[in-house]
């Protein structure tokens, strides 16, 4: 399904509706325990490989309880199969738009925390990796049987990746998220023990702009 131009180009309506939700991203992101891990350096090729892109850090969140009650919609981001679960905001009764959330990738495991508006059948929402910085835009609409579908794009809209997902019913499971994350997560901490750069804190949401 195509999402409207105009709704993806309107960076400035987009920010503005979801930072009501960056206070929540925080508070979410406190209340999360933070699984870290880091992935240290070669000192001996540091000089060799200065020009090369940084070795990446990873940090990920953890399903929050909060949102197990939520409405849940299954499907894919890109190729990724993802879950989402996503429900009205209820901390401010004068925001009657509001919604949030997390998806996670069954793959890996991943949980993405989001944070948005849902007007009428429209969706747009910013989500965050960490619950600091906001890591991409949301925009999607819903059809007629509650089905999700748009695209999902880096902070300065680009990237475009479409998603399709559609609700999951009443009583029935989700996807399981891959055996292999558990492992993962397991060992993640290891290089942080030994002097790696740890990701363990939350300092103040940024949009990376």
């Amino acid at each position: 399904m195509q999402v409207s131009t105009s709704k993806v180009s309107n960076v400035a309506r987009r920010h503005g509706a979801a930072s009501r939700g960056l206070a929540w991203l925080a508070a979410a992101a406190m209340a999360l325990p933070l699984a870290a891990c880091a992935v240290g350096g070669n000192m001996a090729n540091g000089a060799a490989n200065a020009s090369a892109a940084p070795a990446p850090v990873h940090s990920s969140l953890k399903p929050n309880p909060e949102f197990a009650g939520f409405p849940q919609y299954v499907g894919t981001l890109g190729k990724r199969p993802i879950v989402m679960r996503l429900g009205a905001k209820t901390d401010d009764p004068d925001d009657k738009s509001g919604v949030h959330g997390e998806y996670q990738f069954t793959d890996t495991g991943e949980v993405i925390l989001i944070a948005g508006d849902r007007t009428g059948p429209t969706l747009e929402a910013e989500e965050s990796n960490d619950g600091t910085h906001i890591t991409g835009n949301w925009v999607g609409t819903f059809a007629a049987d509650g089905a999700l579908s748009g695209d999902r794009m880096e902070v300065d809209d680009s990237n475009p990746q479409p998603f399709d997902l559609k609700p999951l019913a009443a009583g029935a499971s989700a996807p399981a998220v891959s055996a292999a994350h558990a492992a993962g997560a397991a060992t993640a901490a290891t290089p942080a023990e030994k002097g790696g750069h740890a990701v363990g804190g939350v300092g103040n949401l940024v949009t990376g702009e």
